[in-house]
């Protein structure tokens, strides 16, 4: 069995943020777990953020995801495959 885990690095959050977040939830069906980090909070709020997403589904869904946030100006996305047979 394999897992595939989606890593973003976000820069430029208040510019990139409303964008990447549309993709994802019109890709919502394919995630089954969602972790967003950034440093600092309200009024010292940063400008980068990584999100971590677990994927489920089909692996072709997961590349044409992957493709369109590498679209968006200031997002780095690498898929991660992890094989978890015993």
């Amino acid at each position: 069995m394999k897992r595939d885990v989606l890593l973003l690095l976000v820069r430029h959050r208040k510019d990139t943020a409303e964008r990447v977040q549309k993709i994802l939830t019109g890709w919502g069906c394919f995630i089954k777990t969602r972790l967003g980090l950034h440093d600092g909070v309200l009024d010292n709020c940063s400008e980068s953020g990584l999100i971590f997403l677990e994927l489920v589904g089909d692996q072709t869904k997961h590349d044409e995801l992957v493709r369109k946030l590498k679209l968006v100006k200031g997002v780095d996305a690498r898929l991660v495959q992890l094989d978890v047979s015993d």
